[in-house]
């Protein structure tokens, strides 16, 4: 169980969080932790000693985890994200995507746990910019539709759910390669005479897993006591930016050359189709007040990343 000795005595509400070894689910709970919420964090290949290892596609053992511990919200935040990945290992990923998010809002409804759902941007297929809660999804690869199912069997199971919409997330990463924003990383520092290709057609608008679990940690304080807080929200950063632009803002913030980092125009052949723009209107999240005050990507960026500058090596990894 993922509570630390000195928390045994404290009786703060209890919280699930699913995928607690990933980038987001760290995030969201250290966020519920040092809010003093009683956190069971599960993980799989990378559970460590203080988290449950739980495989989320057995459903037995997702009925027994909630039984033994009784959670009164639970954050999902286990997926497999990586749209390239899904393309090519679709079944493994619908395992997870799909299914283990239908037995986990069908036990949260059984055993009256709040459910917060996390999913994608990539609901959307990008063609008209902003999308609200409401807008009709169209995703573009095997990715979107798993998390899109996701979502539909989450609503048809759990009613009273949220489902919380996220695009691309960065934030302190124990591997550079750990987040699509903070690998760029790796081509920051390419500054050599081989220049370096990167997409500046994807509109992206890089977001931070702490503010993301921020929101998360609001959310689950109003459901408990608002039961009108259920549905779709969104959340986003609001800097619109490509993988050369962010890679540019690396670059200033720790002074480092940007001559061998040259904009591709076009989305490379052989992966995963992505949306060219899935901007989300975030407006619900913040008429509610569960919104977070955004820092600048700049300055976000570089407090994820300082860790990796310690030495000419450019070490990839650091451990928290």
């Amino acid at each position: 169980m993922i509570v630390f000795q000195e928390e045994v005595l404290v009786q703060g509400p209890r919280v699930l969080v699913t995928g607690a070894t990933g980038l987001l689910g760290r995030a969201v709970f250290r966020e519920f932790h040092t809010s003093g919420w009683m956190v069971i964090g599960t993980g799989y290949r990378r559970a460590r000693p203080r988290f449950l290892r739980c495989d989320l596609t057995d459903e037995d053992a997702i009925r027994r985890l909630l039984h033994e511990y009784k959670p009164e919200v639970i954050v999902h935040c286990a997926a497999e994200r990586r749209p390239d990945i899904v393309e090519h290992h679709t079944e493994a990923a619908v395992n997870l995507n799909v299914h283990a998010t239908s037995t986990l809002a069908k036990e949260a409804a059984v055993c009256g746990a709040l459910f917060i759902y996390i999913s994608t941007d990539y609901v959307f297929d990008g063609r008209n910019p902003p999308y609200g809660e409401d807008d009709a999804p169209n995703p573009l690869n095997v990715y979107g539709r798993s998390k899109l199912e996701g979502e539909r069997e989450t609503l048809r199971h759990c009613p009273g759910a949220v489902i919380l919409r996220v695009p691309v997330l960065f934030g302190e990463v124990e591997s550079v390669m750990e987040s699509t924003v903070t690998s760029l990383w790796l081509k920051v520092q390419e500054a050599t005479e081989e220049s370096c290709t990167l997409d500046h057609c994807l509109q992206r608008f890089p977001t931070d897993a702490r503010d993301v679990a921020i929101v998360c940690r609001k959310l689950s304080e109003r459901m408990r006591q608002d039961p009108s807080i259920r549905g779709i929200f969104h959340f986003s950063g609001k800097e619109q930016m490509t993988k050369y632009e962010m890679a540019l803002a690396m670059a200033q913030a720790f002074k480092l050359p940007s001559n061998h980092l040259i904009p591709l125009t076009e989305q490379p052949a052989g992966s995963a189709p992505r949306p060219v723009n899935s901007q989300l209107n975030c407006s619900r999240l913040e008429l509610l007040n569960l919104s977070v005050e955004l820092r600048p990507f700049t300055a976000a960026i570089t407090d994820c990343l300082w860790p990796f500058t310690a030495d000419k090596r450019w070490r990839q990894t650091v451990f928290h």
